[in-house]
């Protein structure tokens, strides 16, 4: 009782300030449709944020709270915060204020996250503008009249507060080899014709898992596909892998999405489940995903062919997990593991652009085999192919890829594409080659 008494007496003789919770630092995140402030604190705590004009600013009222010695915000700023700057007052709260270019934030979110991945406490605060609606796809005149490109929503994983995986050597973080590869992925698939790539990222910022599949959709996507670098205990481990859903992974998202069908803004199949009764929506929703996984599973064997060309693979097939990132019942999805970012030699590969643009090559020879193979109704490989299969020419003795060509007055190089050769001396007697339209 009395060691009790002196921790009490101790305890009132300290200053308040010793007392508050402290806030180590703070960071700025920019994505296109938001922007996400990060305090980094001791502890939980109590807040309140509500919003000025004349002149446009956000207040964040930290309760019972005090600015730590590293703690500095006065060099905070991007093209929607002028600035960002803090007071002490005297009934202990810290109030921090930011200078908006204009009054756009209208619906900001917050929330506490608890001590994870080399973070403690975190307090986030993601400000989003009065114009973050659905971005506009625009279609060309080649688009209307060839048919539409394939679009392919490339996804880097991990970014902003989540670091990802990090390197044994040189603690190169996951997200940072993830948003290069998928940079260099969009580059090459952009130059192939008929397909174009859109980013569900396209820098240091963190996009939840669901938002991700919510913008390869808002895209019209046909194929997803998420890049990552894994890591494991074991630093001997390497190789690539490629994952698609697994059967389970996608009977909960059914599940899920049968559930909240009624508020649901999405569509399966192109047909709403709102205003449809439990077994219709049920079987149409199967149906999707079923072709989804048909589709998902043929694009990732491509994939992997092609990964196996480049290097070791992990798995000797491909794999089946519940990523949340795969469970689009609409989108064909796979998700790569380039390689094991925990292996030093890998990882030296993985911080390669050399070697991250031979990933990308791989990856986007695989996805362009797969369309040419399965092309999407109405877009241009899809008229390209038709027309491909309207003249054929089998191989006969003595005949070469020139000749045949100047036979039927096409291009060399695109008979050599159309029929995926690259090399003449592996054409054969007897082998059937396609004659692209001239």
């Amino acid at each position: 009782m009395r060691y009790s008494l002196r921790i009490v007496c101790l305890l009132l003789l300290l200053p308040l300030s010793a007392l508050a919770a402290q806030v180590k630092g703070v960071r700025l995140w920019t994505a296109p449709d938001h922007t996400r402030l990060v305090f980094d604190i001791d502890q939980p705590i109590e807040y309140k944020i509500f919003s000025l004009s004349a002149p446009d600013r956000l207040v964040i009222d930290l309760h019972d709270v005090r600015a730590g010695e590293r703690f500095t915000s006065s060099r905070l700023s991007n093209r929607y915060v002028r600035g960002v700057r803090h007071a002490q007052r005297k009934d202990g709260t810290l109030r921090v204020v930011l200078d908006l270019e204009q009054a756009m934030w209208m619906r900001p979110k917050s929330f506490l996250l608890k001590p994870s991945t080399g973070h403690g406490h975190r307090l986030v605060i993601d400000l989003y503008g009065k114009g973050t609606g659905r971005p506009r796809v625009a279609k060309s005149a080649r688009d209307i009249k060839q048919g539409r490109n394939v679009v392919v929503a490339v996804d880097a994983g991990h970014g902003g507060e989540d670091p990802g995986a990090l390197g044994s050597t040189h603690r190169t973080r996951e997200k940072d080899v993830t948003l290069q590869i998928a940079l260099r992925l969009k580059h090459v698939i952009d130059a192939l014709p008929g397909m174009r790539a859109v980013l569900t990222r396209s820098g240091d910022y963190y996009v939840g898992l669901r938002k991700r599949m919510q913008l390869a959709r808002r895209h019209k996507a046909d194929l997803f596909v998420s890049i990552h670098a894994d890591a494991f205990r074991d630093k001997r481990v390497r190789g690539s892998s490629v994952f698609v859903l697994s059967n389970r992974g996608a009977s909960s998202e059914a599940a899920r999405w049968l559930a909240a069908r009624e508020n649901a803004a999405d569509l399966v199949g192109g047909v709403s489940l709102d205003d449809k009764d439990e077994m219709l929506a049920s079987v149409l929703l199967d149906l999707s995903q079923s072709a989804a996984q048909e589709a998902s599973l043929a694009a990732a064997q491509q994939v992997y062919r092609n990964l196996a060309k480049l290097g070791k693979v992990h798995a000797r097939r491909i794999q089946r997990a519940g990523f949340m990132v795969l469970k689009a019942p609409d989108i064909p999805s796979m998700l790569i593991e380039t390689g094991f970012i925990s292996n030093p030699t890998e990882e030296r590969k993985l911080r390669s652009p050399v070697y991250q643009r031979k990933l990308a090559r791989a990856i986007a020879r695989g996805v362009e085999r797969y369309f040419h193979f399965a092309p999407p109704p109405g877009t241009l490989i899809a008229k390209l192919e038709r027309k491909h299969k309207s003249r054929k020419h089998v191989i006969a003795r003595g005949e070469t890829l020139s000749m045949i060509a100047s036979r039927y007055r096409v291009n060399l190089g695109e008979l050599r594409h159309v029929n995926r050769i690259e090399n003449d001396r592996r054409i054969r007697i007897g082998q059937v080659l396609r004659i692209p339209e001239i």
